[in-house]
């Protein structure tokens, strides 16, 4: 970008107009009053020719013997340097033609006058007289023209000294003042965040107007600059915004896991919180184990994404949702579906330490009974058998004590058997199917009938304690099947309604079970019964159209406790 005309060339240009005019008008001026310096002595001269002319009359009427000289006198007079100066150009023609008339006239004069002429001098002098008046007229005139020519040259120059003046302070003005003035303005509201500001004047020459051209280009980059600032904070906002929401969702998912006991609620609790942040309609949490917890309607025709669960390696389920508008962060789901992994695992961590617990507690009873009562009963058969031996055999009355007595000890040895048997059952398993599979997998050995598990329940639905009560129902439900069915296939099935409650069958092909009244001296189907209310459902036996028997086991998950 050039500068056409600086303003700088423009000041020296217009001061160096007026220097030249003010040299101009002052220099002819001075010129012209310099001219007129001897303009008093030339009139002074023509105007004594007159007084001159009358005295050479008076000399050649009186025959002065100065007449000569007087004579003379005229003639050096009419000859001055003075009057000589005034054939010049710029002399005007009125003064240069009467000087010449009067020389021409006078070499007429001097003739007659040398010729003693009295008559003809006195009849021609008051015509000379005229013409010197006429010349000494002419040089008033031309004086006074050439004061007028002064004054006028002077009031022309100061006019156009002012002239130039003011041309050059409106030009000034114009093209310096006013777009200064402009800048600053444009500057001030620059300075208030008003970035959209164009300077005006871009259309001079000088370096103002560029200037102007590189405010605006200034103004519209930091315009530019400025926006897009504030389209990057307005991004590092919300970005900020949704961190922080964010992180509080992860805050109060966190917080939901951390209670006493990780259940399905805490779960449950954890898709709630994530639905209400992120906004998302439809959101399901699905676990290995077949067991699964929904919030918000799926909608088949929307996409459906998928994040699985893993913790230590191992693949705990799958979280997937369904969002309509917006999307959602992966890193934020990616977290989510960390946290859930990671509570599945604290989850069966629990249930397997509790069930360590139960089953060292058990354990320790199974000791007990086995140090004690076992103990007592092994003595008192040994010494019924001691008994049988000493008394004799016709004493009918006292044998049939012994044998009734001796029938009873072995019911009770084989009831405490089967509670030992009940109370070092163990668990390697926390998951609900696996632990079932385990236990079946055990009884297999004590039969040929075929043994199946279709497992839809989940661990989540029991904790340790009602895991194993289950665990024991299903395996005195099985162990009866085995031993009075007569049975070739064993089915045991696990299904949730969509209404929440639970429902564990135990089916088979036998014979049936027929009353499903405790016998004398059993008490399975009562501690299976007392098993299914500690679980909060019921126990029932029923026999299929097709012949055999089934058990079913109802209960629901309880809720959960305010505050928990």
């Amino acid at each position: 970008m050039t500068v056409k005309r600086p303003v700088s060339g423009s000041l020296v240009r217009a001061f160096i107009s007026i220097i030249l005019l003010s040299v101009l008008s002052s220099g002819t001026a001075l010129m012209t009053l310099a001219s007129s310096l001897r303009d008093a002595e030339a009139i002074n001269i023509a105007g004594s020719l007159r007084m001159q002319s009358y005295r050479l009359g008076y000399d050649l009427e009186r025959n002065n013997p100065a007449f000569s000289e007087h004579r003379q006198h005229w003639q050096n007079t009419l000859n001055s340097p003075v009057l000589q100066e005034l054939d010049r150009w710029y002399v005007p023609e009125s003064v240069k033609t009467g000087y010449q008339q009067l020389a021409i006239a006078w070499q007429e004069m001097d003739t007659h006058l040398e010729a003693g002429d009295k008559a003809w001098y006195q009849d021609h002098i008051q015509h000379y007289v005229e013409r010197i008046d006429t010349f000494v007229l002419a040089l008033q005139h031309y004086a006074e023209h050439k004061m007028q020519l002064v004054v006028a040259m002077s009031l022309a120059g100061g006019m156009g000294i002012l002239l130039l003046v003011f041309l050059t302070m409106r030009r000034i003005r114009r093209q310096v003042v006013a777009p200064l003035n402009h800048l600053v303005s444009a500057s001030l509201q620059m300075e208030q965040g008003n970035f959209a500001i164009h300077a005006q004047d871009t259309d001079l020459p000088n370096e103002l107007g560029l200037l102007s051209r590189t405010f605006n280009h200034m103004s519209a980059e930091l315009h530019k600059h400025y926006r897009s600032l504030e389209i990057t904070v307005e991004e590092k906002t919300h970005h900020l915004n949704e961190a922080h929401q964010q992180l509080e969702m992860l805050f109060k998912c966190s917080q939901a896991l951390n209670t006493s006991q990780i259940d399905a609620h805490c779960f449950r609790h954890i898709l709630q919180i994530v639905q209400e942040y992120t906004g998302m309609s439809y959101l399901e949490l699905k676990a290995s184990d077949n067991w699964q917890l929904c919030e918000g309607k799926k909608i088949e025709a929307h996409e459906t994404f998928t994040l699985p669960l893993i913790m230590q390696e191992t693949r705990y389920g799958e979280l997937r949702w369904q969002i309509e508008n917006t999307a959602v962060s992966g890193p934020l789901m990616t977290s989510v579906a960390t946290m859930l992994g990671r509570g599945l695992y604290f989850n069966q961590a629990q249930k397997h330490y509790q069930q360590l617990l139960l089953m060292e507690e058990r354990a320790t009873i199974a000791r007990e009974l086995h140090d004690s009562l076992a103990q007592v009963l092994s003595y008192l058969r040994i010494q019924l058998t001691l008994l049988k031996r000493a008394v004799p055999e016709d004493n009918l009355p006292a044998q049939t004590i012994i044998s009734d007595f001796s029938r009873e000890l072995n019911n009770a040895w084989r009831q405490l058997r089967e509670l030992l048997t009940t109370f070092r059952l163990t668990l390697n398993h926390s998951n609900l199917p696996a632990a079932l599979q385990e236990a079946l997998d055990g009884l297999q050995n004590q039969t040929s009938a075929r043994l199946s598990l279709d497992c839809r329940l989940s661990s989540l639905a029991l904790d340790a304690q009602k895991q194993v009560h289950l665990l024991q129902i299903v395996r005195e439900a099985v162990l009866n099947a085995i031993k009075h069915a007569q049975a070739t296939e064993i089915t045991v099935s696990c299904v949730t309604a969509p209404d929440g409650e639970h429902t564990v069958y135990v089916r088979d092909n036998g014979i049936g079970i027929g009353d499903a009244s405790e016998p004398a001296g059993h008490y399975g189907l009562n501690i299976m019964r007392e098993r299914a209310g500690r679980l909060g459902g019921t126990l029932g036996f029923s026999q299929p159209q097709n012949g055999g028997t089934q058990v079913c086991i109802r209960f629901r998950t309880p809720e959960p406790v305010d505050g928990k």
